[in-house]
């Protein structure tokens, strides 16, 4: 008989329950949360919140919410990863596997957007006017006539000086020459000066259309651009050296996930402005531009 409450070896071993936990919390030592990360790594480098909100044109509360790891005000999944990655950069650290633990959380990464909608931005140029036939054959008609009456004129003359050519004609004498005053020489009309590239190309855009033509120049970005009514036109990645053009009767809307590594120009005439690598810009650009849309960032 035994005295007393004895434990049995079952209730002295630790339950499943309670080594689960001992492995998350180990775990999340281990592994520390994309804010917490960014925000150790901008304490490190000695900067402020307002300070890296100067620097990435990311505005305060969003800083302070994906530090807090809520992403909800970021917008979306493809804006929260261009905050992560201009956030990483500004505070000197690798950005690719805080990318990674988003993407793992958050069901991956999308697939890109199929450049389908790419065709049906270049279906809303205007069709071009078929040739007029009729003016064709008018001026054909004229141009023979006139070929016509140019050789029977240049025939007839040619006839009538053939008789003094083949006489001894007596040589002309060549054109007395006032001492000291040189002959006079014809003046030569200067040529016309070529246009400039620039002015060519600003030439070659459509003046009722506004075009945007961006080009991946520095490495790749993921670019969105919409029309005046709010159509997707595109939504995916442009790999370094490959080019998009979109074009719309009144406006083209852009998002730029890495506007540093773009290439940007509008109606003819290159944008230039001083966009950071990893710097997400929201612009805006109209038939009159070339001046450059308001960029947002966030």
């Amino acid at each position: 008989m035994s005295i007393g409450n004895s434990n049995s070896p079952e209730e002295e071993r630790p339950s499943t329950d309670d080594r689960s936990e001992d492995r998350i919390v180990e775990r999340s030592v281990e592994e520390p949360s994309i804010g917490t990360a960014l925000k150790k790594a901008r304490i490190a480098a000695g900067l402020t919140v307002d300070e890296v909100s100067s620097t990435t044109r990311v505005r305060i509360p969003i800083v302070h919410a994906i530090e807090e790891d809520d992403f909800t005000r970021c917008g979306g999944d493809v804006y929260a990863r261009g905050h992560i990655r201009t956030l990483a950069r500004a505070v000197h650290l690798d950005p690719a596997p805080l990318i990674d633990s988003y993407d793992a959380a958050h069901g991956g990464r999308p697939a890109p957007t199929p450049a389908a909608p790419m065709f049906e931005a270049e279906r809303i140029r205007p069709e071009r006017q078929r040739p007029n036939w009729t003016a064709a054959m008018v001026a054909a008609i004229v141009a023979v006539i006139g070929f016509v009456g140019f050789t029977a004129f240049s025939g007839g003359d040619a006839q009538s000086k053939r008789p003094q050519a083949e006489g001894s004609a007596s040589p002309q004498p060549a054109p007395k020459q006032t001492a000291g005053k040189p002959a006079v020489q014809p003046q030569q009309t200067p040529p016309a000066p070529k246009p400039s590239p620039s002015d060519s190309a600003i030439a070659a855009a459509p003046k009722d259309l506004v075009t945007v033509v961006l080009t991946a120049s520095e490495g790749e970005s993921w670019i969105s651009a919409k029309d005046h009514s709010g159509r997707l036109l595109f939504d995916g990645t442009l790999t370094q050296g490959e080019s998009k053009t979109f074009t719309d009767k009144e406006s083209i809307d852009l998002v730029l996930g890495d506007a540093g590594a773009v290439n940007l120009f509008v109606n003819g005439k290159e944008i230039k402005d001083s966009f950071q690598p990893g710097q997400v810009e929201r612009l805006t650009y109209t038939k009159e531009d070339p001046r450059q849309g308001q960029a947002q960032a966030g």
